[in-house]
Formats: C-alpha cells, sequence, structure tokens
C-alpha cells in the first residue's frame, strides 16, 4: 500500500551516506599527499621541471642504497684491526641488515604502489621493491644518521653534513618521484625509532662472543 513507510536502508549502506568523520580526514589527507607529491617530483623524468638535475639526485639515491652500506660496513669490518671499531661496525652491519628486513616486510603488508610518475629506473631493486610505503632509502637515513653521531667522534662541521645527507636522501625521494611524502616521513620515523632498537640489542664480546669469534 502507497501508506506503507518505506523500507529501513541496509547497514552498510547507512555507512557508506554517512561516512565517518576519520574517514573523511584520512582521504583528504591521501589526495593531499599525492597531490603534493606529484608536485614535488621536479626531477621523475628528464622532461620534468627539474630534469637536468635528475643524474645529482640519482647519485644522491645511491649513497642511500642499502648495498653500497652493507658492501663499505662489511668490507670496514674486514680490514678492522681494532676490537672497539669492530664493535661498532658488527653493530652497523647488524642494524642495516635489520632494516632490509623490516622495510621489506612492511612494503609486502602495506603494498602502497609507487607513484605513477615514478620511472622503474632505480639501482638494484628486489621483488618487494615495486611498493612504495615506507621509503627505505629515508629509513637507512636516519637509522645511519643516529648511529654515525652517536659513535663517531665528528667535528661539528661532520656532524652538521652528515644531518644534510639524511635530509637530502628522504627530499630527493619525493623529487626523484620515488615515493609520495608519507612513505618518507613514515620511513624518517621508522629508521629514528629503529635506532633505539639497535641500541637496546647492542652486540658484544659479552652479549654475543660467538660473533665476535669469528672476527
Amino acid at each position: 500500500p502507497g501508506s506503507s513507510a518505506a523500507a529501513p536502508l541496509p547497514e552498510e549502506d547507512c555507512m557508506k551516506l554517512n561516512p565517518s568523520f576519520l574517514g573523511i580526514a584520512l582521504s583528504s589527507l591521501l589526495a593531499i599527499d599525492l597531490w603534493a607529491s606529484k608536485r614535488l617530483g621536479v626531477c621523475a623524468g628528464e622532461g620534468s621541471a627539474w630534469g637536468s638535475a635528475r643524474p645529482l639526485m640519482k647519485v644522491i639515491e645511491i649513497s642511500g642504497h642499502g648495498i653500497p652500506w652493507l658492501l663499505g660496513t662489511f668490507y670496514g669490518l674486514c680490514q678492522s684491526d681494532s676490537s672497539a671499531a669492530r664493535e661498532v661496525l658488527l653493530n652497523l652491519l647488524f642494524a642495516l641488515l635489520l632494516d632490509l628486513v623490516l622495510v621489506a616486510v612492511v612494503k609486502g603488508l602495506v603494498k602502497r604502489p609507487r607513484p605513477t610518475h615514478n620511472k622503474m629506473d632505480m639501482f638494484v631493486t628486489i621483488s618487494v621493491d615495486k611498493y612504495s610505503f615506507p621509503s627505505g632509502h629515508a629509513t637507512r637515513a636516519a637509522l645511519v644518521c643516529r648511529f654515525i653521531l652517536r659513535h663517531l667522534v665528528l667535528a661539528v662541521p661532520l656532524r652538521v653534513l652528515v644531518v644534510l645527507w639524511a635530509l637530502i636522501v628522504s627530499i630527493s625521494r619525493v623529487m626523484l618521484g620515488r615515493h609520495n611524502m608519507t612513505d618518507v616521513l613514515f620511513g624518517l620515523l621508522l629508521g629514528y625509532a629503529l635506532y633505539s632498537v639497535v641500541e637496546h640489542c647492542w652486540l658484544s664480546p659479552l652479549s654475543a662472543p660467538a660473533l665476535f669469534a669469528l672476527w
């Protein structure tokens, strides 16, 4: 009959018609992140606004890549004749390996695709590198920066350079179009926190005698 009341909407339809404030806020932040990241990707291609700076950005990219850091740390560990230096280098190697594993796990779980304007011409990639969140370069930069500032005695200008390197590596990820801004920001926070884990699990001749016996 025409006087009968309309049937109520299913619960899921009501939820779609009345999205939560949190859902709207997250969607808005995601849209802003994607828009700003694309605008800042000024070196994403040769034809981009700062395309001529792309080769320099790729050199910076390599400076923050895991392979040079792993190989350099391992070489230093093999060549070192100081027990104190070996302890620091062994823990740096541990930190770098932990960083690689953690970033790969998070990327595999989140599976956020890289920005559409990214060119897949990165230096030595593995399967999870097709994903964007978080930025492994930013995570490594923050981790290595804290590690160096804590365990190496450096003059103030060199300490400033280390911090600048970490910031430039992180910024270059967005400029090259490799990552969105939230990928980099989360990567920096993750790397900063990861250093605290390394300090808590610090390897020493007392806590890991078998490892030090190898060297």
